[in-house]
């Protein structure tokens, strides 16, 4: 049974960093491209960041450049979120998820249905 799970989240202040993971079993990933989304209140998902298969390229959403690293540890199997100097607008379920066919576009990284394989979430709360 293939599954995603999402740790690290927490509450903090704005300013402060939180490193989520999303470790994978079941299989592996490391020949697929691998995502972050998150979904606040009331909102639909939002991309955050994605990786492609061989690491060669990295996406963000322009609200998290510059702030937001994603990271992948094939070894592992595991996915990695930095994030620095967060903000209360980042207050969501931030979500890993995996693809299992090769995404050839940015706009394909970028595409919540590209996405087969889905963590159940992990809350970040930012206060001010």
């Amino acid at each position: 049974q293939v599954q995603l799970v999402e740790s690290g989240g927490g509450l903090v202040q704005a300013g402060d960093s939180l490193r989520l993971s999303c470790a994978a079993s079941g299989r592996t990933f490391s020949n697929y491209a691998m995502a972050w989304f998150r979904r606040a209140p009331g909102k639909d998902h939002e991309f955050v960041s994605a990786i492609t298969w061989n690491d060669s390229h990295t996406y963000y959403t322009d609200s998290v450049k510059g702030r937001f690293t994603i990271a992948r540890d094939n070894a592992k199997n595991t996915l990695y979120l930095q994030m620095n100097s967060l903000k209360p607008e980042d207050t969501a379920v931030y979500y890993c998820a995996a693809a299992t066919q090769f995404l050839v576009t940015e706009a394909d990284h970028r595409t919540k249905d590209e996405y087969l394989y889905w963590g159940q979430g992990t809350q970040v709360t930012v206060s001010s």
